[in-house]
Formats: C-alpha cells, sequence, structure tokens
C-alpha cells in the first residue's frame, strides 16, 4: 500500500531528481547524483526492515558512510555501511538515520527515496 501522494515530494521528484530523464538508467542516474549531493557521510542508521538481499535486521545499526556506485544503484539505490568486520552496500529503503547531528538536507533526501519506494515508483 502506498502513502498518500505529497506535492511537495513530488514536485522535488519530477523538478529536480528525475527532469529529463528519458529511461531508468537515466532515473537511476538522477537518484545517485541527488543523493550523493544531499547526504551528509558519515551518519548513523537503523534498519527498520529486513529484506532478502541484505543480511541486516530490524533495529540493527549502521554507519553509513557513502552511497555504493552507481553501477551496484540501477535497480535500487543502496549505500555503504560498516557492518561488523566488513562495508556492505545495502538498499537505502531499509534505513532510517537516527544520529541526533543530522542535518535537515540528509532527513529530507531520504525521506524522498523512501517516498519513492513507498508509492511504488520504479526506475
Amino acid at each position: 500500500m502506498s502513502s498518500p501522494e505529497n506535492s511537495e515530494i513530488e514536485d522535488r521528484i519530477h523538478n529536480d531528481i528525475v527532469v529529463d530523464c528519458y529511461d531508468e538508467l537515466e532515473r537511476s542516474t538522477g537518484w545517485h547524483c541527488y543523493l550523493d549531493d544531499r547526504l551528509a557521510f558519515p551518519f548513523e542508521a537503523e534498519c527498520w526492515q529486513e529484506l532478502k538481499v541484505s543480511p541486516l535486521k530490524i533495529n540493527e545499526r549502521v554507519m553509513v558512510t557513502e552511497m555504493a556506485d552507481q553501477g551496484d544503484c540501477e535497480s535500487t539505490m543502496q549505500v555503504q555501511v560498516k557492518w561488523l568486520d566488513r562495508t556492505l552496500a545495502v538498499p537505502l529503503a531499509q534505513l532510517e538515520a537516527c544520529s541526533d547531528d543530522l542535518d535537515e538536507e540528509t532527513v529530507e533526501a531520504i525521506g524522498d527515496w523512501h517516498y519513492w519506494v513507498e508509492q511504488g515508483y520504479h526506475f
């Protein structure tokens, strides 16, 4: 079930993120650039949903260090995290930022991605 439409986020998505994007690769590139420009790394995040493609469990905390490579983000946006003794790429959709000193731009950008996913949009 998708969340109610939010005109402010819809405007940002269509006018800033996927503007002039004509195919899936261009939309994924638009999202990757948008998130890479706006997320203030590093920041702490908490897993709020388990996904089969990720080892993270609900309530597990990780340090998000950067965006995953563009080539790893062609189907969904992924970020690099420190997990146990490794660095992995995990879907941003499963993480909520939990740092106390997180800047507004980072919170907004993560919220925009979560909204995109919740609306059922695809590249």
